[in-house]
């Protein structure tokens, strides 16, 4: 098989750190989206993709070594308790590419102008669609669409997917992170896909894309060509090709991460099944003090911007958040006048308190660069030169 491949990696307009790690180098592709902060998800996707690309085991072997590696890790170092990163990563083996992934990130096939998804999402809202309670157009714009289920570097043991892919020569694959599809849609990457015939170009399209409808996260983009292969056609219906060889590595134990000394870092909410449950039983409280109250986001009160602890979320009527701080300087109904802007309603989500302040910061610069130049004094127009 022979691969020319483009990528890149983007900070984003309104994250002040990178926490995506890509690796594009023949036989390992791969994103990761870190998560923790901006020490810890940087710390945690480069960890990952660092200790898969140390050898050439089978690729779920290398995936739980590197679920183990960012575990202890972040057990060693109290900076880093919460860490973890989606991973989503293609391996070449001769004449097939091996595929394991994580989280959020995904994994995209353009075959014959055509774009099929290859990974499904680790997500509450993907386990809804699945469950016929949300369609699949409502999930993409859904504004709890990024809380994961499952993550690298959580838990001791991990459940990754896993499958095979028998290229064909002309096939074009996409690895990227959710800063990419969480801005532009589907049918604009297969456009951007189809409209840039050199890899890189295409890669930097997609993510100047993303940057353009907001660049609200980090985003990474890697784009293979396949050049020479002697795969068969993959029949319709890829995506569910890689579920069906899901399997559960590792220790036998679930994954149910109910641990709360691990929850106060990341950016997104981890393992919602584990808190679904505490919900139900009496640990309510417990995992709202130890995690949730950990978060922090940017949403609206009383129609003014507001900082807030916790997540927007409130399952079973039980919300998990309460506004620190209104900003009466900054009215909401300005605010999602601009594009970046508009979930404000939803919650902007953010790495830390210190992340969410400089959001709002931004916001008030953003305000203020648009606002009109003051009169003179007393409200008065001033008399024309020459005039008293």
């Amino acid at each position: 098989m022979k691969l020319r491949v483009g990528a890149r990696t983007d900070v984003g307009r309104v994250r002040k750190g990178n926490e995506d790690s890509f690796t594009a180098e023949d036989p390992l592709f791969a994103v990761a989206d870190g998560m923790g902060g901006h020490q810890g998800g940087e710390v945690a996707s480069s960890l990952a993709l660092e200790t898969i690309g140390k050898g050439s085991r089978p690729i779920e072997k290398m995936v739980q070594e590197a679920n183990q590696a960012v575990y202890r890790r972040a057990d060693q170092d109290p900076g880093l308790s919460g860490m973890g990163t989606t991973l989503t990563a293609l391996v070449a083996d001769g004449e097939v590419l091996r595929m394991a992934h994580v989280g959020d990130s995904r994994a995209y096939m353009l075959r014959d102008g055509r774009l099929q998804r290859l990974t499904k999402d680790h997500t509450v809202v993907q386990r809804l669609v699945d469950e016929g309670k949300l369609t699949a157009e409502e999930a993409e714009i859904h504004p709890q669409r990024s809380i994961l289920t499952r993550a690298l570097g959580v838990d001791e043991s991990l459940q990754v997917d896993q499958g095979a892919i028998e290229p064909r020569t002309g096939d074009r694959l996409l690895l990227c992170s959710d800063g990419l599809t969480g801005m532009v849609d589907e049918e604009r990457i297969t456009r951007i896909l189809i409209e840039n015939p050199d890899p890189q170009a295409a890669a930097d399209a997609l993510v100047e894309a993303a940057n353009e409808a907001g660049g609200q996260d980090n985003i990474t983009a890697v784009v293979m060509d396949v050049l020479e292969a002697k795969g068969e056609p993959v029949p319709q219906g890829t995506q569910a090709a890689p579920q069906a060889a899901r399997t559960e590595t590792g220790s036998s134990r679930p994954s149910t991460s109910s641990s709360g000394d691990r929850r106060s870092g990341p950016r997104r909410a981890l393992l919602w099944g584990a808190i679904a449950l505490v919900l139900v039983g009496a640990g309510l409280w417990a995992v709202k003090a130890l995690w949730v109250d950990g978060q922090f986001y940017v949403g609206e009160s009383s129609g003014s911007v507001a900082l807030y602890r916790g997540i927007p979320a409130a399952p079973l009527g039980f919300r998990l958040s309460r506004p620190i701080e209104e900003f009466g300087d900054l009215p909401s109904a300005e605010i999602t006048r601009f594009p970046e802007y508009q979930d404000l309603r939803d919650g902007i989500t953010a790495e830390s308190e210190e992340d969410a302040r400089s959001i709002i910061e931004q916001m008030r610069t953003a305000l203020q660069a648009t606002a009109p130049e003051p009169g003179p004094p007393g409200g008065q127009p001033s008399a024309p030169a020459g005039q008293p």
